[in-house]
């Protein structure tokens, strides 16, 4: 799509430029990564003429950027900072079976390299307190929605005790099926003594801004959203996927065509649990309808260059086609649905469970004002999604009360197709800000909320506060309660914005005004664009110590994240042999991503550690360890970036030091803590030659405009922005790395697309 084409040709011929420069990629420098033009860095502004340095540091001419269209000059810098990777990456889905996966983990190694962003942290990995069954809801499932769905999970009235959590875990490895083990963890807590609560508080610290699923390609908006209505499959507690509205499917012999048979009887109702329809066929095809107005939102996933190439999807999309009915979402009749591929895609059935896939019904969406663009109509959504009560509900919930920054509050729906596997009938979100850093501890002590994790400054306090369990044991609610949360499938990263666009906020420019002068700005744009200054960022960030300013320094390094896709999202089901810089390596079956991943980088001489063989107990992980901070590394980095910059006329040095924008919510402690760490590692690392400006938000919204919640790259305000992650919408580490391809979805957060 846009050019992707001709962007992916480009990156070959600046790749076959630079080797004809002399350099040699196989030589590592002191500093761990490739000879200094062994990638397309540059840089260009008031300051540079765009012509070469005299050593041969190839630089981009800002004058020619700033006369491209917005999406051209996307695509000229992402070819310059990201080329590599692009053609590596192509090559790579152009692959089937193992051999696809080790050639991704490839491709992943030249995406770290590059410096673009500094992969940081995942979920969990803190110390936690619980009345939740853990593993009951399907938590374990590292992508799609489905972890949000929890009226499958068992909450009891009392903290559950450690050695309780760890016996409960010992039962979910023997049970057989996720029923199995609900029932046996029922009965091991009730004889313990614990008794169940039919309602799951949960403290939540996201704004939900549409109540429009299809539209919205937001966590913060789906997780609200996820329990009003069903899918096709979901996965279950054991990570299996069983029926939903979907009682069974078949595949077509060239695998291209999936036939849904839809459960009949289910109804659609309002918010009042009025009825207002069934759940038919023609509710995926008015989905897929209203995506096409929203292709922007959801639609990657459905494209043949990001996701599934759903049939003619993209053409369409594209204008190679006009006609709707082409796309490959057909209901063969009332309870028939078909969905044809354009090509044999095996992680298909793991995306079903992402709002793209769920049902929308017609009438009532034409009843809220919608209409549909793909029909000749002129598009609005008229009001439908603008609050609870303007969407229909299939799912276990109906929402009962919401209030912004508040409450959310769920019951159960009486009219569920599935009502006898409800649990929890109840479910509420409790808003919280995190300006009250003791809030969440405190409440889930009193049983507020069913659970909370612990900070550092609420630890002191779960160290020293006692109590007596539920089985007459005294102790602190530290020895009786706290276990580590596992991590997810989610990978927060520190993004560095090679293009940035505005130095105040887009939507406000009263708001996030950064204090740099216009040749500061000029001066910053040109350093980013330098792998080794990138690569001195992300080795100079501590990412230790600023975890452990919300977790304690005990666990600071238990939720540290190395590579964007997760070390353990895949293993080889057979032995595959690939090339690496010229040399054929054999990886047996059952090798891990992060592994192979690993074998490039030190191939290529890069001083990135993103697998540790003797992680996670010896089964090997790419958690857990900081395998980027070194200050002499930093340091190492940042020399070879002055001597580049200075070729093109730009000095780095203390006297003459380049100024980073970080912003952060100075509403929050910790947040704020953070930002000084931050600033603290990397002036310190840095010897000073690059100073951060600490922007402060005292307004949550006003913070994620800046940093999270924009819709193009031009729109984000910020050098460096720890504000957004990334967890996979299905089975297979394409989900990742598609969103950093050319046009790829992450990319606005690099100041791109």
């Amino acid at each position: 799509m846009k050019k992707k084409l001709l962007a992916l040709l480009l990156a070959s011929s600046m790749v076959v430029a630079m080797a004809a420069c002399g350099n040699d990629d196989s030589e590592p420098n002191a500093g761990g990564t490739p000879a200094p033009s062994s990638q397309d860095d540059g840089s260009g502004s008031d300051v540079n003429d765009g012509n070469d340095g005299a050593d041969g540091y190839v630089s981009l001419d800002w004058a020619a950027l700033d006369a491209m269209d917005y999406d051209e000059r996307s695509e000229t810098i992402y070819d310059f900072v990201l080329g590599e990777f692009g053609s590596a990456y192509a090559a790579a889905k152009e692959e089937t079976g193992a051999k696809r996966m080790a050639m991704m983990a490839l491709a992943e190694a030249k995406l770290l390299e590059s410096g673009a962003f500094l992969p940081l942290i995942t979920q969990g990995g803190n110390y936690a307190m619980s009345r939740v069954v853990p593993r009951s809801n399907a938590a374990t499932t590292l992508w799609g929605l489905d972890e949000y769905r929890y009226h499958t999970l068992v909450v009891t009235n009392e903290l559950i005790k450690a050695e309780d959590r760890t016996h409960l875990l010992e039962l979910w490895n023997e049970s057989a099926t996720a029923d199995d083990y609900r029932a046996v963890a029922k009965e091991y807590l009730g004889g313990k003594g614990y008794t169940f609560s039919d309602t799951y508080v949960a403290s939540n610290g996201y704004n939900v801004n549409i109540w429009d699923t299809i539209a919205t390609s937001y966590t913060s908006d789906s997780m609200f959203i996820s329990g009003t209505y069903d899918n096709l499959l979901e996965y279950d507690a054991k990570g299996v996927q069983q029926p939903g509205l979907a009682e069974s499917y078949e595949v077509s012999a060239d695998g291209l065509v999936y036939t849904f048979h839809i459960r009949q009887g289910v109804k659609w109702v309002d918010q009042q649990g009025t009825e207002i329809g069934e759940v038919t066929a023609d509710d995926w095809v008015a989905s897929m309808e209203h995506l096409l107005d929203n292709s922007d939102a959801l639609g990657y996933l459905l494209t043949n260059t990001d996701g599934c190439g759903l049939l003619n999807f993209t053409a369409y999309l594209d204008g190679e086609i006009t006609d709707y009915t082409q796309i490959g979402v057909k209901a063969i009749d009332n309870y028939t649905l078909e969905y044809t591929l354009e090509a044999p895609f095996a992680p298909f059935p793991t995306m079903l469970g992402y709002a793209c896939f769920a049902p929308l019904n017609r009438s009532f969406y034409r009843a809220q004002g919608g209409t549909f663009g793909c029909e000749g109509e002129t598009y609005t959504p008229g009001n439908f999604g603008k609050t609870p009560s303007n969407i229909a509900y299939c799912g276990p919930y109906l929402i009962t009360n919401f209030t912004a920054q508040n409450v959310t509050r769920y019951a159960a729906n009486p009219t569920y197709w599935n009502y006898d596997a409800i649990n929890t009938p109840n479910l509420v979100y409790s808003f919280n800000d995190g300006s009250d850093v003791l809030r969440a501890y405190n409440e889930a002590k009193d049983g507020t909320i069913s659970g909370a994790g612990v900070n550092s400054s609420a630890l002191v306090l779960m160290k020293d506060d006692t109590t007596t369990a539920v089985d007459g044991t005294e102790g602190t609610y530290f020895d009786l309660y706290s276990y580590v949360s596992s991590g997810s499938g989610t990978t927060y990263c520190g993004w560095w914005n090679v293009n940035r666009g505005t130095w105040a906020n887009y939507d406000n420019p009263d708001v996030g005004v950064s204090p740099k002068t216009e040749e500061d700005i000029a001066r910053t744009r040109e350093a980013m664009l330098n792998q080794h200054f990138r690569l001195a960022l992300s080795e100079a960030f501590d990412k230790g110590s600023y975890n452990a300013v919300s977790v304690g320094e005990e666990l600071k390094l238990a939720r540290l994240r190395n590579s964007y896709t997760p070390g353990t999202f895949g293993f080889l089901a057979e032995e595959v042999t690939v090339d690496i810089n010229g040399t054929a390596k054999t990886f047996p079956a059952g090798t891990s991503f992060g592994e192979i991943e690993q074998a490039q980088l030190d191939a290529d001489g890069v001083a990135i550690k993103v697998w540790d063989p003797n992680g996670d107990s010896g089964a090997g992980s790419g958690d857990g360890f900081d395998g980027w901070y070194s200050a002499a590394n930093a340091k190492a980095e940042l020399e070879l970036a002055i001597a580049e910059l200075a070729q093109v006329g730009v000095e780095v040095s203390t006297e003459n030091p380049i100024y980073i924008d970080y912003p952060y919510g100075s509403y929050s402690d910790i947040a704020t803590n953070q930002a000084n760490v931050v600033k603290q590692s990397i002036e310190g690392a840095l010897d000073g030659k690059v100073i951060i400006n600490l922007i402060a938000f005292d307004k949550d919204t006003d913070e994620e405009s800046a940093t999270y919640r924009f819709s193009k790259g031009s729109e984000g305000n910020f050098d460096l922005s720890t504000g957004s992650g990334w967890g996979p919408d299905y089975g297979d580490a394409q989900s990742y790395l598609d969103t950093i391809q050319i046009y790829g979805y992450m990319c606005k957060n690099l100041g791109l697309f």
